[in-house]
């Protein structure tokens, strides 16, 4: 327990320098983060997709068996989260948590750039400057928002799901652009669109970072400004092992949950491409045109709110950073505006394979600020019952899919294409758990580790997300063995079954839990 906190710490929270009720700091790691998560998750709508179209046609890919392609995605997806547990201790030790964020953004804008050049060379080269990057990146702004909030704990739920919904507009941005733009236009343009905003992102960051205060800065810069002892209480040596007990546990469930989860970019994907009715005629066509252009336009909207009120606190003092965030903003707006009336002019409606995608992110954004209020209302739930919630939730999700998928059947000469509302309620209630887990897994990590061992214990916490990865890449790959064996039905309730098993499993194991956490909530 901190009895000190750092500098700049008080003035983070008066009520001149706060937006939404949160440091104007958090806001800016809000887009950063967001334009981060636009070019991860705009790429990975496009990988599987663009590794199995076929050779020929208007805008080819490279006719990747279904197996091949999945598993280099499931790797891939494992790369990013392998690393963050050495650039975490690279941040901790060395570089600090600011500059690890902006050279992690560096070799990202790289590996984008070199994907779209369109060469099984540079794919690899572009796919491992992205794990390298991204392990710079990901676990120290995560640091970050925990170092911030150092003297406010009580207030860290709220703000990593404020965060999250950062995360989600980047995702929904870079789905709903890189995504739609890949798949209608040419794959080189997705990936080199991915590219475009991580630069200008890296660019807001690198203009704005003096915001932070001392949050974030090296061991080195730490040490020559600091105008204070931090004095630490000596926690005992038994509770802390207690506590980093609860972190494994939390650990290894959230292996499962995202093995399940990330069938998202992987056979989810596919069943999008393949199975899923996606030609619209009529007046379903031209409510889908309605429908697609609000859930378009309007999250867009609700983040340049966030953004306008950004502005009224830091713009004066940021000028620059604000400016490229601006110059952002009103690209994507131009983007979505040509995307909104390009759909309206077509002669026939097909909604993009990526499209489902952004339901994810839809749902989060407009699900997070609800999640967060309820985490710091006297209804909030344990840690560890949040966990079986959220594992029960995305079980369900793949019960919709499992139903909706009985009428496909193996070998049929023609394919049988379901309704869009599976997948729409298989990503509701996805997006329901990932809000009960996701964010509250890294605010309890925040809380239980030691503080000096915040950014490698982020990065020993991704470790576990990477091994979920590898795990969903494996298991997407099997779908077409394990659907011509038996049906699609049976391979969704397999991701039906184990997670609400699992659900129920850490849900018993509340009082152990608690009786490990040793009074953190």
């Amino acid at each position: 327990m901190s009895t000190t906190t750092t500098t700049n710490q008080s003035d983070f929270f008066n009520a001149e320098s706060s937006v939404l009720g949160h440091p104007a700091g958090l806001f800016v790691m809000f887009f950063t983060e967001m334009w981060e998560r636009f070019s991860y998750y705009g790429m990975r709508a496009l990988l599987v997709l663009f590794l199995t179209s076929p050779l020929t046609g208007i805008n080819p890919g490279w006719e990747w068996t279904t197996e091949r392609a999945l598993g280099l995605y499931g790797t891939y997806t494992m790369g990013v989260y392998l690393t963050p547990v050495l650039g975490g201790l690279i941040a901790d030790r060395l570089l600090g948590y600011r500059w690890a964020v902006l050279l992690g953004a560096l070799v990202m804008t790289l590996g984008h750039a070199s994907m779209a050049l369109e060469t099984e060379t540079f794919l690899y080269i572009g796919l491992g400057c992205l794990m390298v990057g991204n392990g710079l990146f990901k676990p120290n702004m995560t640091s970050m928002i925990s170092n911030l909030y150092k003297a406010h704990p009580e207030k860290k739920d709220g703000a990593y799901s404020l965060f999250y919904m950062g995360v989600n507009a980047g995702a929904f941005l870079g789905i709903l652009l890189c995504g739609y733009i890949g798949e209608k236009v040419s794959y080189s343009w997705g990936f080199g669109l991915a590219g475009i905003f991580m630069f200008l992102g890296m660019m807001q960051f690198y203009f704005t970072q003096k915001i932070f205060g001392d949050v974030g800065l090296s061991p080195k810069e730490t040490k020559q400004l600091k105008r204070e002892e931090v004095v630490e209480e000596a926690t005992p040596k038994k509770i802390i092992i207690d506590r980093l007990i609860v972190v494994f546990i939390f650990s290894i469930f959230t292996i499962f949950f995202w093995a399940a989860f990330e069938q998202a970019g992987g056979s989810m994907t596919i069943f999008a491409d393949r199975y899923t009715q996606r030609v619209l005629t009529g007046n379903a066509g031209m409510i889908y045109k309605i429908v697609d252009a609000i859930l378009t336009i309007a999250p867009v909207a609700i983040i340049t709110y966030v953004l306008f009120a950004l502005f009224g606190k830091t713009f004066k003092r940021f000028t620059v950073g604000n400016i490229v965030l601006a110059t952002s903003f009103t690209a994507i707006w131009a983007l979505v505006i040509w995307r909104v009336n390009r759909e309206f002019s077509a002669d026939t409606t097909e909604v993009a394979a990526t499209w489902f995608g952004i339901l994810n992110s839809l749902f989060i954004i407009a699900l997070a600020p609800l999640f967060s209020k309820w985490w710091e209302s006297k209804y909030n739930l344990p840690g560890a019952i949040k966990f079986g919630l959220g594992l029960v939730l995305l079980g369900l999700g793949f019960g919709f899919l499992a139903y909706g998928s009985m009428s496909i059947v193996p070998g049929d000469a023609e394919v049988v294409r379901v309704s869009m509302v599976w997948l729409i309620l298989a990503y509701l209630f996805h997006t329901m758990g990932e809000l009960c887990i996701s964010p509250v897994g890294l605010s309890y990590v925040s809380k239980l580790v030691p503080g000096a061992w915040i950014g490698m214990m982020f990065g020993v916490y991704y470790l576990f997300i990477a091994m979920g990865n590898k795990i969903a890449g494996s298991m997407g790959g099997m779908i077409e063995e394990i659907t011509s064996k038996y049906s699609l039905t049976t391979f969704f309730l397999i991701f039906t079954a184990v997670p609400i098993g699992l659900g129920v499993v850490i849900t018993a194991l509340h009082p152990l839990v608690k009786r490990l956490m040793h009074g953190v909530k």
